[in-house]
């Protein structure tokens, strides 16, 4: 039974950080070339906030985040991170790990960075985070 589980999330200030974790219970898993923040506003439509492959140094970052977040992986430990800084009122929703991120278009995959919620295999239960 294969797991991601998120922690590290809570309620900060505007301007703090937090930084949010995300260990995958399978190898396999967190060896699944992409895995992804996301997060979901109450009422908003979810969204992608960091990527990166498990292999090379590539990330992806929306661009509300840019700058201010920080997506990292330590392989030794099979968990990927996500550091939080300066954070703002909007960053405030619940935050989910995705892992076994991919999706070919004609035979092409698409860059770890474009891919959306349902082109990952595996997720976390979420961390909130909250801001004020």
């Amino acid at each position: 039974h294969v797991q991601l589980v998120e922690s590290g999330g809570g309620s900060v200030q505007t301007g703090g950080s937090l930084k949010l974790s995300c260990v995958a219970s399978d190898e396999g898993v967190y060896g699944s070339a992409c895995m992804a923040w996301f997060r979901q506003a109450p009422g908003q439509k979810r969204e992608a906030v960091a990527a990166l492959y498990t292999a090379g140094d590539s990330t992806f970052y929306a661009d509300s985040v840019k700058g201010r977040f920080t997506i990292s992986r330590d392989n030794a430990k099979n968990t990927l991170y996500l550091q939080m800084n300066s954070l703002v009122l909007e960053d405030t929703a619940m935050y989910y790990c995705a892992a076994g991120g991919g999706r070919r278009v004609r035979g092409t995959l698409v860059p770890c960075g474009n891919l959306e919620w349902g082109d990952f295999v595996y997720y976390g239960q979420g961390t909130q985070v909250t801001v004020s």
